[in-house]
């Protein structure tokens, strides 16, 4: 989408009471969850594109029953370099949850090496690596989904997964062969 002076942004205006402050709390998470970027206080931008409908349409919700406010706008750049400077500021913020994103591969690998290095091969530590690199893939998913002008830290972050895939399923295969020699006295069956 990059380079697309017809971007069309929207935006959520929020005012919310100030006490008790678990509302503004909740609106403020939806809005990070689904990637809105702050411009100012109680006020969140992102494109107006559907991947971002649900996220905001939640956050209006969350303000109204909080008895709150809001406005949803959209609008567009005046000028072309005024739209080029939204579509950056977005993309800086993406690539932040990628670089985020990738950091927990590298502690996720680290982990991985940790339970090899301590020879944990249990049915128990494997299922709770396979959640993990659950986690990891949804979200990507999700990351993937709202980085909608494709930041530059996205396909690290690609490989950073794969990495981990190919890991566990080292892992995996440490954890069936140890079982297997665990099950069978230690001695390997001859076919």
């Amino acid at each position: 989408m990059s380079g697309q002076a017809a971007m069309q942004w929207m935006v959520l205006i929020v005012r919310l009471p100030a006490q008790p402050s678990r509302h503004r709390v909740a609106v403020w998470r939806e809005l990070r969850k689904v990637g809105a970027l702050s411009l100012g206080q109680g006020v969140w931008a992102v494109p107006d594109v559907p991947v971002f409908a649900d996220g905001v349409r939640r956050a209006v919700e969350l303000a109204q029953r909080a008895q709150g406010e809001t406005v949803t706008l959209r609008a567009a750049g005046r000028e072309p370099r005024d739209a080029q400077r939204f579509e950056a500021m977005f993309t800086a913020a993406r690539e932040e949850d990628w670089a985020e994103f990738t950091a927990d591969c590298g502690k996720y690998t680290a982990e991985l090496d940790q339970e090899i290095g301590q020879a944990k091969f249990t049915l128990a530590e494997l299922e709770e690596e396979e959640h993990s690199l659950e986690r990891l893939r949804r979200w990507h998913r999700d990351l993937k989904a709202r980085d909608v002008f494709g930041a530059p830290g996205a396909g690290e972050a690609e490989r950073q997964l794969a990495e981990c895939a190919r890991r566990f399923e080292d892992y995996r295969e440490r954890v069936f062969a140890h079982l297997h020699a665990f099950s069978t006295g230690g001695v390997e069956e001859v076919p």
